[in-house]
């Protein structure tokens, strides 16, 4: 790759345009991967706030000579977007949709646009962009046309070349120009044409000439993406494309598409939407055996579905393992398949689509396979919920894949080959016996109905000899895939893994025609060079994340990481299973990432976070990284919701892992005051009791918070709670169980409801007896139990290690009879079941995890002994952070569901951004409200109707009372007046 100059070079960039500028070490090694095996430090990265900077930025570096690098979400599999360049990133601002026209059906769109908020835009039109890439979440338009991606679906949609009308790009004489349909293009003026009429008619004379040499190297797949695409300058360019049709003319922007970023920059991209499907159903083939699914791929296309796709029995067993999978897995898969095969229709009409699923049925019982020779089967599967499941798990399949907790990972390079259906079944078995030689495993799924299969071997890339492998694997797979007259790249494109491939694919002649292209456009390789022409050795571990001289500290860890590999007891493992894929990334559905739907900054995500962590604990950010002052920042927005550890296919907890690194700092420079008051408030939170009086007058008066933001860094645009004077008491509950019908339960108090809202432990203590429970309280020697968490929060795990010891001493007794815990307050009680097992690891505290519930969970099991009086008004539910990361919010609904003449719903929302002391921290406010009025607040407003707000934690409640001037309660008081007793 090219040198080019340093960064401070770049620097002078500042002043030239209005974008956001990094060059400092954290940054450039959070933009130093993709998806890939790859790591390449970039020079400096640009983050453009409109298309003037973008011009500036490439006339800059035209003439010093540096690099570009065009990225979007960074999530491609070759290597594609690493590069020693300028990074150029679209994603944060350069995103909108510039153009849209219902009846043309088409729109124009700036690269940075994120697909699923094209499509959310699209939808209440009848629209979609069909594309529908599995990393749809965060996948840019812009990366996607450089990539020529194809999705799930192109059966019947086709690739993004195929739905791509114009692309306007700026090309290295720092002029945008509009490639679209030749015949609306006026070129080849005979008195000095500029460079881009030059370069046009330069390359349609080259394709001409090698029309012959074009049409018999490309291969006849629906599936190529590999070089740049010159048979779309033949004058029936389209008879290559298999699904295509014949006689739309030259579209010059269709030699873009697929370019990897290295011949120009896209500033604008014209895209031919598609009608929503109306209705879909799927079937769920089951298979015996790997190869008759392959085999059976051929004919199940002809019943013209709009995807096939192939779940190997890896991937399900892997599905079964992970939280957010495992119910669909339940739900979908009978036995233990081989391989699935999971077909979708969507036709004009549901009979139609019912019809076919029938005809389905029909053919894979033909074919050999029913339930009653139990050689496999069909599921049928209507309702869309869990069609959306098994969608959202088969576009999850790369991470889930990836979620193996060992050193060896399933490694992208032969990964998307494409062959003719009819040779699947053939190329899969010799792909496998090639497997077999160099004795490694192999994971597959994907798209079977255009013979394009995810094909990764299990490797580990820390070590030589598995390098080794890759490299002769590669070699013989594409040996392979020419036999079978194939595509070695089907999807994912060249990058770095595979561009050393294309001369072996398409043969010297084509290789030079593809050298020729780059050239024409890019005579100084300023545009991503070294992808697709000229590129390194796919093995050259000089590029590698894990390079040679890759080698980690090994830190005194404090949580429990024995589930992983490597140094620190196992935190480099768990901090490695971010494979950058990008999940966290999304803007919309599940919690994942708050903080970065609320920046769009590559530091805020969780992938940001952990590859900051990676680079920290193997030395490459320098000394003392790990308890600097940007890993404080690079931490400092996390919520520690725990989305990530539930919805990160892969498993990356950051919230733990923020604990860790809290201690470090904690330990080498201690705790500020701002951080001993939030730590220690357990401590001294009844004490305040004492001064409500006087406290309650100053914040009348508008003086304690000016006092309370001056001395505690808490923003005085918050509401301060105040400790009240009947706070829960402990001998409000009997210390010992009681002796009467009920059955006894532990009631957990914690801090913020004992102190702050009393009412809801009291309101919840008369709900637990009318659902037949006996709580009661153990007291320790000082009368004070806690969970910890607000130690936790600091990183004070001396403090969190005692507390957490009190609480298990303290409960064991009753804990080894069988006797349950409960709580109210999610962030406390979940405590129990994740930090406090991790700190403590033995069987008292395995006994405690298993044995502690959420409220609402306790009373599911005893439903069937109340009844209800009918609601009267709207209900409205906010779910913690904490419930939709155990996936406890079930339940309440549950309980919601049986009450008479209820009307309630769902608010769909991130974090509300309150977070304990994150929201009142003066330095965080703001972040605080933007994450509160990202969704859950504007949902509040527009209600017209007089409303109830249910949110179990103490955080939400406070954000929505701050915010909407509205009032929300826990669940035990809205349920205290609407018992009646059997």
């Amino acid at each position: 790759m090219p040198e080019g100059l340093n960064s401070f070079s770049l620097r002078d960039l500042k002043s030239l345009t209005n974008g956001e500028f990094l060059d400092d070490n954290f940054s450039l090694g959070r933009y130093s991967t993709d998806a890939s095996i790859y790591q390449i430090k970039p020079q400096g990265v640009l983050i453009p706030k409109n298309k003037k900077d973008i011009l500036n930025a490439i006339d800059f570096c035209v003439n010093k000579k540096i690099s570009i690098l065009p990225r979007g979400g960074g999530t491609s599999q070759c290597g594609q977007t690493v590069n020693h360049s300028l990074v150029i990133d679209n994603s944060k601002y350069f995103n909108k949709v510039l153009h849209f026209d219902k009846e043309k059906q088409i729109c124009i769109v700036e690269p940075g646009i994120v697909l699923d908020q094209l499509n959310t835009f699209l939808k209440p039109y009848g629209l979609w962009f069909p594309i529908d890439v599995s990393t749809s979440s965060r996948a840019t338009i812009g990366g996607m046309a450089g990539n020529n991606s194809c999705g799930g679906r192109s059966i019947k949609y086709g690739m993004m070349r195929d739905n791509v009308l114009s692309i306007d790009a700026i090309l290295n004489d720092v002029n945008e120009y509009n490639f679209g349909n030749l015949e609306n293009i006026t070129l080849l003026r005979k008195n000095n044409p500029n460079i881009f009429e030059k370069t046009i008619s330069e390359l349609l004379v080259l394709a001409k000439e090698n029309q012959d040499e074009i049409l018999k190297k490309f291969p006849k797949v629906l599936r190529r993406v590999g070089g740049y695409n010159i048979d779309a300058l033949l004058p029936d360019a389209m008879s290559l494309r298999p699904n295509g049709k014949k006689g739309d003319g030259i579209n010059l922007s269709h030699l873009l598409v697929g370019s990897e970023g290295t011949l120009n920059y896209f500033t604008a991209i014209t895209l031919k939407l598609s009608p929503l499907p109306s209705d879909k159903v799927m079937g769920v083939c089951h298979f015996p055996t790997f190869y008759e699914a392959m085999s059976a791929a051929q004919h199940l296309v002809k019943l013209n579905p709009v995807a096939v796709e192939l779940i190997d029995e890896t991937m399900i067993k892997l599905a079964r393992n992970i939280s957010i999978f495992k119910s669909t897995v339940e739900e979908v898969v009978k036995g233990n398949p081989k391989a699935l095969l999971v077909v979708e229709f969507a036709e004009s009409s549901n009979e139609k689509n019912l019809k076919k699923l029938s005809r389905l049925d029909e053919v894979i019982s033909d074919l050999g396979f029913s339930w009653e020779n139990k050689k496999g089967g069909l599921i049928k599967i209507s309702n869309k919920t869990l069609q959306g499941k098994v969608t959202e798990m088969r576009k999850s399949g790369l991470n889930i894949m990836m979620s193996m907790k060992t050193e060896q990972k399933p490694v992208s390079f032969v990964e998307d080959c494409a062959v003719k259906l009819e040779n699947l079944a053939d190329y899969t078995y010799d792909l496998k016996k090639i497997f077999k030689k160099y004795d490694v495993e192999g994971t597959w799924y994907a798209h079977a109905s255009v013979g394009c299969l995810h094909v990764r071997p299990v490797l580990n890339m820390k070590l030589k000899h598995d390098v080794y492998k890759m490299r002769n694997i590669a070699e013989e797979a594409s040996q392979l895939v020419k036999k079978y007259h194939g595509s070695f790249s089907g999807e994912h494109g060249d990058g770095i893994v595979r561009s050393e491939f294309i001369e072996v694919m398409f043969g010297k002649k084509m290789n030079k025609i593809f050298k020729k292209i780059k050239n024409s456009f890019d005579p100084n390789n300023i545009f991503n060079p070294g992808k697709i022409i000229d590129a390194p050795k796919m093995d050259d571990r000089n590029y590698f994340r894990f390079s040679p001289g890759y080698e980690a500290k090994d830190i005194s860890s404090i949580l429990d990481w024995s589930a992983w590999k490597g140094k620190s007891s196992g935190f480099l493992g768990a901090v490695e299973m971010c494979n950058n894929n990008g999940a966290c990334r999304k803007l919309d559905n599940g919690v994942m990432c708050p903080s970065y739907r609320a920046t769009l900054d590559e530091k805020d995500s969780t992938r940001g976070r952990a590859n900051t962590l990676r680079l920290a604990l193997t030395g490459q950010l320098g000394d003392d990284a790990l308890t600097s002052k940007n890993m404080t920042e690079t931490m400092n927005l996390c919520v520690s919701c725990k989305a990530c550890k539930r919805e990160c296919p892969t498993g990356v907890d950051m919230s733990k892992m923020k604990i860790e690194i809290s201690h470090l700092k904690n330990k080498k420079y201690g705790l500020s005051f701002n951080e001993k008051m939030i730590a220690f408030l357990p401590y001294y939170a009844g004490k305040l009791s004492y001064f409500f009086p006087v406290l309650n007058f100053l914040k009348k008066i508008r003086v304690l918070p000016i006092f309370s933001e001056l001395l505690f860094k808490i923003s005085k645009k918050r509401d301060l709670p105040l400790t009240k004077p009947n706070y829960f008491k402990s001998i409000e509950l009997p210390n010992e169980i009681q002796k009467t019908s009920r059955e006894p339960v532990i009631f957990f108090v914690d801090t913020f409801n004992k102190y702050y809202e009393p009412e809801n432990i009291r309101s919840a203590i008369k709900v637990l007896k009318k659902f037949g429970y006996e709580p009661f309280l153990p007291i320790s020697k000082n009368d004070n139990l806690c969970c910890g968490r607000t130690f936790l929060t600091c990183g004070v795990l001396d403090k969190a290690k005692y507390e957490a010891k009190k609480i298990i001493n303290t409960f064991y007794p009753f804990l080894k009879k069988g006797i349950s815990v409960v709580g109210i307050e999610p962030s406390c009680i979940l405590t129990f079941r994740d930090e406090i097992p991790s700190i403590i690891n033995d069987k008292k505290s395995d006994l405690l995890r298993k044995n502690s519930f959420t409220f609402e969970e306790l009373l599911q099991k005893k439903l069937s002994e109340v009844k209800f009086m009918p609601a009267q008004k709207k209900v409205l539910l906010h779910g913690h952070c904490h419930q939709k990361a155990f996936d406890v919010m079930q339940p309440i609904l549950k309980i919601l569901k049986v009450i008479p003449n209820i009307n309630f719903e769902v608010i769909d929302t991130s974090c509300c951004g309150m977070a304990g002391a994150f929201g009142y921290n003066k330095s965080t406010y703001d972040i605080s409200i933007k994450m509160a009025n990202d969704k859950l607040i504007p949902f509040i407003k527009k209600q017209k109707e007089d409303i109830i707000i249910i949110a179990d934690g103490t955080s939400c409640r406070t954000q929505i009372k701050d915010n909407s001037n509205m009032r929300a309660i826990h669940f035990a008081r809205f349920l205290e007046n609407l018992i009646i007793k059997e």
